[in-house]
């Protein structure tokens, strides 16, 4: 058999599409901030002076201005949500890329438990990215406020609060599931650096 020179790249097909590892650092970036912005607007006082104006995360590095004057709660809780509905649709649109174009093998490196371990953590991490945009979505429609997109209308809401509860449960559980997977995943890319040394993260970065 024989292999490539640079172990690290490889022959095309033990590499991810570039489509894909543009969908890979978007979508895992966007779910970081996604945690630290749920994090930061549920300390946010419900009553407060409504601007127009707002510094994200008071660090005076960003400035975003809105249309109208709001609260800032309900800015924090829309830009949530209108980045939650944006991740839904990608990760739509990964799991199609995914179907269309194969994913390389697992590295000769692995063993066969770290092989059923990272299938399954894939999987879980492919069905929990669907789920939590999802249920928020619908925690959203079962409020009063609904759902917009950057300001733009998406969807109505219901003030259905029975809803709500029900998926607000629901969608804070599996974002606590996320985590976990997010931080095993993390770990076991650690490793295969560091100590296998195999350049599993060279796979997930865009060829030259």
């Amino acid at each position: 058999m024989v292999k490539s020179k640079n172990n690290y790249f490889g022959p095309k097909k033990d590499r991810y599409t570039n489509v894909a590892i543009a969908l890979h650092w978007i979508i895992a970036v966007a779910i970081i901030f996604m945690f630290i912005l749920g994090w930061y607007m549920h300390e946010l006082p419900k009553a407060g002076p409504k601007v127009s104006s707002f510094d994200l995360f008071n660090l005076g590095l960003i400035t975003i201005d809105t249309a109208k004057e709001i609260s800032v709660r309900t800015f924090y809780f829309n830009l949530h949500k209108s980045i939650g509905v944006t991740i839904f649709f990608l990760v739509l649109f990964r799991i199609y890329w995914r179907i269309k174009n194969k994913p390389p093998k697992m590295l000769a490196t692995m063993t066969p438990f770290e092989v059923r371990l990272a299938t399954a953590a894939h999987h879980t991490l492919y069905l929990l990215m669907f789920l939590i945009p999802l249920t928020g979505i619908i925690m959203s429609i079962g409020s009063k406020y609904g759902v917009h997109w950057f300001g733009i209308p998406f969807l109505p809401g219901m003030d259905n609060e029975t809803l709500r509860e029900l998926f607000k449960e629901f969608h804070e559980i599996f974002g606590q599931i996320l985590l976990l997977v997010f931080i095993l995943h993390f770990a076991g890319a650690l490793k295969h650096t560091f100590m296998n040394k195999d350049g599993v993260l060279k796979r997930m970065w865009f060829k030259k």
